[in-house]
Order: structure tokens, then C-alpha cells, then sequence
């Protein structure tokens, strides 16, 4: 079992975070009905996967503190990191070797304000 089951991004413009994540990752979010509360787009995932979203509400409010998630940013980190700038995001701290073993990581600023870690093995 993963220690993590689920995650929320928040966004203060919906559309503008769900295109930014859409066009850095190559992904395409789902949208789903969270309600009158707010809006939800959800990361493409499996049952047994873990899953998350960008959500939009009264109480989501972007953050550059507390816990940081990290994205799996597929076999090549260089890919996804070449899309952030152009996509509005800015690169916090560039690709870093962890360990050869674990992989690399990056930490970027999304266009929201989150700051957001990637990891990948190459």
C-alpha cells in the first residue's frame, strides 16, 4: 500500500492550472463534479494507483509552504521541465541527482503559486 492515496492542488484560476499541468506532464485531466463547493479535474490513475486532482473552492488557496507533493515526471525529467517556463510555471530548483539508484528530482512554481517537486529515473 502507498503511504499516499490522494492529492489536491489548488488553483485560484481553474482553467489556467489544469492547462499548465495538462501541457507539462502530456496528460489529459478529467473533470468531476465535486459538488457546489468548487470544481475538480482528476489525474489519469488506476484503482490501485494513487490519485489527485486540481481543485478550485472557497478554501483552495495555493501555497508555497507545508508539504510539497512530487510528480512523476515520466523516464526523462529534461522532457517535462523543456514545457514549465512556456506553459508559465518557473523552475525552482533545476533537475538534481538524488542517488543514481532513486533518480532525479526538480522542484517547480506552478502558475498558481504551488511549488510542486517532479521526480524521475533519468
Amino acid at each position: 500500500m502507498n503511504a499516499v492515496t490522494w492529492f489536491e492542488i489548488p488553483a485560484a484560476n481553474f482553467e489556467r492550472a489544469c492547462r499548465f499541468y495538462e501541457t507539462i506532464l502530456a496528460i489529459q485531466l478529467k473533470p468531476e463534479s465535486c459538488g457546489p463547493s468548487g470544481r475538480m479535474a482528476v489525474w489519469p490513475h488506476g484503482m490501485t494507483e494513487v490519485g489527485g486532482c486540481i481543485f478550485e473552492n472557497a478554501q483552495a488557496r495555493p501555497h508555497q509552504d507545508g508539504v510539497r507533493i512530487y510528480l512523476d515526471a515520466g523516464a526523462d525529467l529534461n522532457r517535462v521541465l523543456a514545457r514549465v517556463e512556456a506553459a508559465g510555471g518557473q523552475i525552482i530548483v533545476p533537475k538534481t541527482l538524488i542517488r543514481p539508484e532513486i533518480g532525479y528530482f526538480a522542484i517547480l512554481a506552478d502558475t498558481e503559486g504551488n511549488m510542486v517537486g517532479l521526480h524521475s529515473p533519468g
